[in-house]
């Protein structure tokens, strides 16, 4: 079984998006859901502002400033909780408009990224990247959410 729970804590979300919950909820589960039953578990996504990734940031990754998203696999003993995720309004809604894409579907990209981290993708090697960035591709076009790698694989590379 997958169980999702949206914390909304920055109002600026549900202000923008009054479906924003439901969008979290909605690819979480469609991410935990791609790889058959490994995603089982319990998942929180915190629905949050700048300040608190900011905070997040620093103090469990030693890293100044916000970022979009933030995941925090839990322990195994923790079973069967899966993990964390936290993202940042600002820094989303800024991606998104300067990436030319609705905030929503935005949301819903990042949201498959957390989970996927917590599932034990990652992206640090280009194989890696590769397998991730795939797997997102597969669960978003479930969504009707289109390729959100698509038109930067198609920018021409600047020196």
């Amino acid at each position: 079984m997958i169980t999702v729970e949206v914390e909304v804590e920055a109002e600026a979300w549900t202000a923008a998006l009054p479906n924003a919950d439901a969008l979290t909820r909605e690819a979480a589960e469609a991410a935990a859901r791609s790889d058959g039953t490994e995603g089982e578990g319990a998942y929180v996504v915190l629905l949050t502002d700048d300040d608190a990734v900011a905070r997040l940031n620093a103090d469990f990754r030693g890293k100044v400033g916000a970022t979009n998203v933030l995941s925090f696999p839990a322990a195994k003993s923790a079973a069967p909780h899966r993990g964390d995720i936290a993202l940042a309004f600002q820094t989303c809604a800024g991606e998104a408009e300067a990436q030319g894409k609705s905030l929503a579907a935005h949301l819903q990209h990042l949201t498959v990224h957390g989970v996927l981290h917590l599932l034990g993708f990652d992206h640090l090697e280009d194989d890696e990247a590769e397998a991730m960035e795939g797997r997102e591709r597969q669960v978003l076009a479930t969504l009707g959410v289109a390729d959100p790698y698509a038109e930067a694989a198609a920018a021409p590379v600047r020196p």
